[in-house]
């Protein structure tokens, strides 16, 4: 079982998403565990803050360090630290790809620190996380949605997640894929599955997939 610590200050955006369809079973078949971890519990002021302005000027809020190296240090104690990785979220991290989500998929422990506003004190990436990565070339607010992308990434990868390891995208290859109706009319005009598909034969369809693009 993977044990995943999200670090955020909204944990009631991952509610819904995590509790349905392969997650969902996941979780309660014991395969996977997700914990939602507050921010804020680890502060001391009583507006429970977890931001301030930046030294030397600029834009917007970061990210204290103290609240987040006390959550790290609470979850990392009790946790081996050769089977935990701690990852932070960044526009300056590494791509996040089936790769990674491999990789990661070998740890009992994934500890993800959801970053908001201009971004974590630099500190955090240099002597908290054990990596940084980044889901992709665009801007988001936050790291709530990279968390939500490597959990069901790195999930797909363990056992019994998928029910059958043939569904996993990297072995099978992405082809098209049809369903009922064998042809589908719109406007006059006919939307057809590839004969080969109705073929029967399983060596062809294997070559056509292979071949499709």
């Amino acid at each position: 079982m993977v044990n995943f610590y999200v670090i955020t200050i909204f944990p009631e955006v991952f509610e819904s998403y995590l509790k349905t369809s392969i997650l969902g079973r996941a979780q309660k078949n014991k395969l996977i565990k997700i914990n939602l971890v507050n921010l804020r519990d680890f502060t001391v002021d009583k507006h429970k803050t977890v931001d301030d302005k930046p030294y030397g000027g600029g834009p917007g809020m970061v990210f204290k360090i103290k609240p987040i190296y006390k959550t790290v240090h609470k979850l990392t104690t009790h946790n081996p630290q050769p089977k935990t990785r701690v990852i932070l979220f960044s526009t300056r991290g590494k791509k996040f790809n089936q790769k990674t989500a491999k990789r990661l998929s070998k740890y009992k422990n994934l500890i993800l620190i959801c970053g908001r506003y201009e971004g974590v004190d630099e500190r955090v990436a240099k002597y908290i996380a054990d990596e940084e990565l980044s889901i992709g070339d665009y801007i988001l607010s936050g790291g709530e949605l990279p968390a939500m992308v490597l959990i069901e990434a790195v999930s797909r990868h363990l056992s019994g997640v998928l029910g059958k390891e043939e569904s996993l995208e990297e072995l099978k290859g992405s082809y098209p894929v049809y369903t009922r109706p064998e042809v589908f009319v719109v406007r006059g005009k006919k939307w057809c599955v590839p004969k080969v598909l109705l073929s029967g034969d399983h060596k062809k369809i294997k070559e056509w997939r292979k071949n499709i693009f």
